[in-house]
């Protein structure tokens, strides 16, 4: 299986917070799964880290390469395909998440319910 992870359920797994449900844990620490982690996650941990609205892990991306995650870049395609995605959810970030795992046939890991209202296949939280 294919994981993308919402930023939520990165921050979770690195932190290897409670929230995450232990299926969820499971299928993310399976090493048969490949688990990827986009840039626009790396984006809005920063971007919220600057504002003082986030905590997060001060290097990052040590963090995600020590998990073994696979960095997933944003390409014109997925911008295209986020910028086409009908009006159910407003956030930038998880429109660029919907759109690379409909793009690039990933199962999007969140506990964003409103997700499910894409076309893209969704692991709950």
């Amino acid at each position: 299986m294919r994981l993308l992870l919402d930023t939520h359920v990165l921050l979770w797994a690195l932190a290897d917070d409670a929230r995450l449900t232990r299926q969820v844990r499971d299928v993310i620490v399976d090493g048969s799964n490949e688990v990827l982690v986009s840039a626009v996650s790396v984006w809005e941990i920063t971007i919220k880290t600057a504002l003082g609205t986030l905590e997060a892990p001060k290097d990052l991306l040590e963090a995600v390469a020590d998990a073994a995650f696979t960095p997933l870049p944003i390409s014109p395609d997925h911008a295209l395909r986020a910028g086409r995605l009908p009006r159910h959810h407003d956030d930038p970030f998880d429109r660029m998440l919907v759109a690379q795992a409909a793009g690039e046939g990933l199962t999007l890991v969140s506990a964003d319910r409103r997700l499910a209202d894409y076309e893209v296949e969704l692991l709950a939280v």
